[in-house]
């Protein structure tokens, strides 16, 4: 990308002052890919008294069936202690559990170690989360993700950035004064989500992190822009469905068995086989996408067919392949592919007139004031705390 150094570039961490780490589970069986199987879990850890709940929980220095923790924001979940609780399962969530593995979960504090109670109160429909991902050498993997629901994950040692600091869309996780410049030098006014484009679009890794390339060019912001939210669309996959053109689209060619146990790629015929099941056509570009180094479609593939140990509450899962797995196979081939076809494009942006971190300090956008990355005070409402006390915050 020609026109500014990756030196000069400003940074993410500046850009989107205010991030946080990704919740940490601290056990695996609370997410699923199906929210029947995280009720069956639930119905079952109820089922067990004494030491046998304490055992299939999976207790943590953090967590036990004695801890007492407040609710979750938002949810409903109970709060009086895990060894007592005998009520039916919370409604389950939709999460980002890996990239591009949109999974379901249920939000009970109880049972997560570390649920990051600040990204849960910005949490709605109006919010979007930046993901950024681990630089992996000769890896053509995106440097950010963008996701609508929560994201549990995030590259080694990345941090996750909502766009907004507050529900309903407001107060925009930007540095301040960022908007106002970005006005002036592009004589129109871009609104958050342009930026947010903006950044997926261009983003890249530098020594000194996350870097996102800004430029006074209004024709280069714009194709920009138009470039980040085609990929935010792809990404977040909250809209209307993606879909190839004919001809192209992705179909089930030969049916899937009952319990696939592996996945094999035929390059010279396009097909993906799931033991003697076959989807066709898949293009090459999509089989190869990786993030982080991993391929997508084979760690989606593994988070459903992996075995888990005997009498844990993992092991409850579907007993046969469910017909919306299928679905949403041929719904991530199809995003991976057309996320491939933008490619090209992100690198036949030339940045000119760079707007480089020496001419944001100059017009006081940096340094970043140390409010802004904090998290908002944002309560409007009682919180349970544990047994049931409201939250004093």
């Amino acid at each position: 990308m020609p026109g500014v150094t990756h030196d000069d570039a400003p940074l993410l961490a500046d850009l989107m002052p205010w991030s946080v780490a990704p919740p940490r589970l601290g056990r695996g069986w609370p997410t699923a890919p199906d929210a029947a199987s995280l009720k069956a879990r639930w119905d079952a850890l109820m089922k067990a008294e004494g030491a046998d709940r304490e055992v299939l929980l999976g207790p943590t220095r953090s967590r036990t069936t004695h801890s007492a923790v407040a609710q979750l924001p938002g949810q409903s979940s109970g709060t009086g202690r895990l060894a007592r609780e005998s009520g039916p399962c919370p409604e389950p969530v939709r999460v980002l559990r890996a990239p591009f593995d949109e999974q379901w979960l249920i939000p009970d504090h109880r049972l997560i170690d570390a649920a990051r109670p600040e990204l849960w109160r910005v949490a709605d429909e109006r919010q979007a989360f930046v993901v950024e991902q681990t630089a992996v050498p000769d890896s053509s993997g995106p440097v950010l993700l963008a996701a609508s629901v929560l994201p549990l994950t995030a590259g080694r040692g990345g941090r996750l950035r909502p766009l907004f600091r507050r529900p309903g869309g407001l107060e925009p996780n930007l540095v301040p004064g960022l908007l106002d410049h970005l006005s002036t030098r592009l004589d129109h006014s871009p609104d958050p989500l342009d930026v947010l484009a903006w950044t997926v679009a261009v983003a890249r890794h530098s020594r000194n992190g996350c870097a996102v390339p800004l430029t006074a060019d209004t024709e280069v912001w714009e194709r920009g822009v138009e470039l980040g939210r085609q990929t935010l669309w792809l990404m977040r996959r909250d809209g209307e469905r993606p879909k190839l053109p004919g001809g192209r689209r992705p179909y089930v060619r030969a049916p899937l068995p009952a319990r696939p146990l592996e996945l094999h790629y035929d390059r010279a015929e396009e097909s993906l086989y799931l033991d003697e099941g076959r989807i066709s056509p898949v293009p090459p570009a999509a089989w190869d996408f990786e993030v982080g180094g991993v391929r997508v479609l084979e760690q989606w593939f593994a988070a459903r067919t992996e075995p888990a140990q005997p009498g844990t509450l993992e092991s409850i899962r579907p007993a046969r392949w469910p017909q919306a797995w299928t679905s949403e196979l041929l719904e991530l081939v199809t995003v991976l592919a057309l996320l491939a076809e933008l490619r090209p494009r992100r690198g036949e942006l030339t940045i000119e007139s760079p707007i480089t971190q020496a001419e944001l300090r100059k017009a006081g956008v940096l340094p970043v004031p140390e409010a802004a990355r904090r998290p908002a005070s944002v309560l409007d409402h009682h919180e349970e705390g544990p047994e049931g006390q409201f939250a004093l915050l």
